[in-house]
């Protein structure tokens, strides 16, 4: 069965369940979840209900497809995602995003945790994430291409929505919320970097670094989709002398305490759209 069967198979299941019409979908990452309380729902379905949907086994991940209005625009939610590390292939951490376009939205929001390679930066900062340096050891699109999905040589000059960042960046200057630009990184875990690694990236250029968002972002442009990105900075990695251990919990911790700051400029950008 060809990745467009699944996909169809995978919207007939949703369809039995919801008709709602989404316009934007959004992924939460670690930590970041509680947003979909601020939806007023319409469909719940876990992904462990859905044909060819893998389900995440990461902590703070709930695994659950949620539709409704957020602010009064019509979204879909992915509260939770997969992981490269968890033992998914790329093909199976980017299927929901596939689904998610041809379910008929017209833009895709990543969020995650990260840990920021800035000096500048603080935990509990957001970066609007510009541009990204893929370290992963696998791409997605890898295999033959299906034309019915995107181009086999999708470009890549601007993986990031101008106008989307430009309007967050807005947003966060009148509400006064510490938004930077910068470019995300992304290595493949499940561990943290080591302090030379963490230089390493730092001199590659990158202001941030996580485990995910890359492969979606990837296949969300090879079907032209427009992609906002926004990492919420959890522990800062950068110089060497200012590293400590840092755990999952702690992650999770600073992520959700940061999280009211990133749903304001959601809710605030998509009232926008």
């Amino acid at each position: 069965m060809t990745v467009y069967d699944q996909i169809q198979e995978t919207l007939q299941a949703i369809r039995k369940r919801t008709d709602f019409q989404p316009r934007t979908g959004i992924i939460l990452g670690t930590g970041l979840g509680n947003l979909t309380g601020d939806v007023e729902t319409e469909a719940e379905i876990p992904y462990g209900e859905l044909p060819h949907f893998g389900v995440s086994t990461v902590q703070s991940h709930q695994g659950r497809l949620v539709f409704g209005r957020l602010d009064g625009h019509p979204v879909v939610v992915m509260a939770g995602r997969l992981h490269f590390y968890e033992g998914w292939t790329m093909q199976q951490v980017t299927f929901p995003v596939r689904v998610l376009k041809f379910l008929g939205i017209e833009r895709l929001i990543i969020t995650n945790a990260s840990g920021g390679v800035n000096p500048h930066f603080q935990g509990g900062d957001i970066v609007a994430v510009r541009d990204h340096i893929n370290l992963l050891p696998e791409n997605p699109l890898r295999g033959e291409n299906d034309e019915r999905l995107g181009p086999r040589f999708p470009d890549m000059s601007k993986p990031y929505d101008a106008e989307l960042r430009a309007r967050v960046l807005a947003i966060a200057r009148e509400r006064r919320v510490r938004v930077f630009e910068g470019v995300y990184s992304a290595m493949q875990g499940p561990n943290l970097e080591t302090p030379a690694e963490y230089v390493m990236l730092r001199h590659l250029g990158s202001d941030c670094t996580g485990m995910s968002s890359v492969p979606e972002v990837l296949v969300a442009r090879h079907m032209e989709l427009p992609v906002l990105m926004l990492s919420m900075v959890t522990n800062v990695a950068f110089p060497p002398g200012v590293i400590r251990e840092t755990t999952v919990e702690e992650v999770i911790a600073i992520a959700r305490a940061g999280g009211p700051n990133l749903s304001l400029l959601v809710r605030e950008l998509v009232r926008e759209l």
